[in-house]
């Protein structure tokens, strides 16, 4: 190991990673180091967030500047959580280190550095109390937030109890880390007898999910990263789901998407549609886009791959594209009033 008294200009043990609203992250270099000469480690590789690629040289800087004759393999491969790993670089590399995400599963081969974030979580809970229900009218809440803010979880839970609330939380299930933790495709730890649930965290994405897997629950975002206050509401989503759904009544042929991504194949619900329609044709491919789909001559898609592709991305596609749940309704095999958020559970 070597001993420097002056890290890079890129170092990010001390300042972090300074972002708009004077985020920071810490990198956890130290135990990166750590684990780099206890393995005897010859490479060491690295995977980002999209986000947050753009320090990633910079960290591999911090890093050759505290350990001696180690060579940092960064990964290009797009990255959405912790069940996107590239395993491709992950076999080839001695540690691999693994940011921006919480363990979807524990591994002696992966150092997860989930980057928790610094930003103060009380203030823009305190402007949340005039949207959330009085705690002498609805005294029980449930309360859940992002990997980035779990730093904070206990803080949160505090604040709600010293007002009055009593606070239901619990950790959902193997695909979660922590308890009160929701992911874009898993919303189990909102399961709680509350009728109302806070939502900490940046984005809306996360509690529009989370209020339609649990439809009979009133969401409030307190978002602390663009310090905004606003109450989930599906109808626009739904609408467009609908839409979709609507659009692909009259498919003649379907491609069916497997993901290949290590946390992201439904090999089961892939095989009950082909097993359902004669007319369905299986497609595997890592990355789902537009322009690879493209080329695929099909009436009509359903994606059994990461929930979001379909709800985030969904209108890019040049064919209506479906969850497994939005595919059922779309042949007839349930009523469209019973589609809802297509949601993971497991690992792998």
């Amino acid at each position: 190991m070597s001993d420097h008294s002056e890290y890079s200009r890129g170092d990010l043990r001390n300042t972090g990673l300074r972002l708009k609203h004077d985020r920071e992250w810490d990198y956890e270099l130290d135990r990166i180091a750590e684990a780099i000469d206890e393995r005897d480690a010859d490479t060491v590789g690295l995977q980002f967030p999209e986000g947050l690629k753009r320090r990633a040289p910079s960290v591999a800087d911090d890093i050759r500047e505290l350990v001696d004759d180690v060579t940092v393999l960064i990964s290009g491969q797009p990255c959405y959580g912790a069940c996107d790993l590239d395993t491709y670089l992950m076999k080839r590399t001695d540690v691999f280190v693994h940011f921006g995400h919480s363990p979807m599963k524990e591994s002696e081969k992966i150092i997860y550095v989930p980057l928790f974030s610094n930003v103060e979580v009380t203030p823009i809970m305190a402007e949340a109390l005039d949207t959330l229900d009085d705690p002498g009218v609805a005294p029980e809440i449930g309360l859940v937030t992002t990997a980035q803010h779990m730093n904070r979880f206990d803080e949160m839970r505090e604040f709600l109890e010293d007002r009055g609330y009593t606070v239901r939380t619990r950790r959902g299930d193997d695909r979660l880390t922590h308890e009160g933790q929701v992911l874009g495709c898993n919303y189990a730890s909102a399961d709680v007898n509350a009728d109302q649930v806070l939502y900490v965290g940046g984005g809306k994405f996360h509690p529009l999910g989370l209020a339609m897997e649990h439809p009979e629950k009133r969401v409030v975002i307190a978002d602390p990263v663009n310090n905004v206050v606003t109450v989930a509401d599906t109808e626009q989503f739904m609408k467009q789901r609908f839409g979709a759904v609507h659009r692909a009544m009259d498919a003649e042929s379907w491609g069916v998407i497997f993901c290949t991504k290590i946390g992201q194949g439904r090999w089961e619900e892939a095989q009950r549609i082909l097993d359902d329609n004669d007319d369905a044709y299986l497609l595997t491919m890592d990355e789902v886009t537009p322009d690879r789909l493209r080329n695929f001559d099909v009436d009509a898609f359903v994606n059994t791959g990461c929930p979001r592709i379909t709800t985030d991305d969904g209108p890019r596609f040049h064919k209506p594209m479906l969850t497994p749940g939005e595919y059922d309704a779309a042949v007839g095999n349930k009523p469209l009033s019973e589609i809802g958020f297509d949601t993971f559970h497991g690992t792998w």
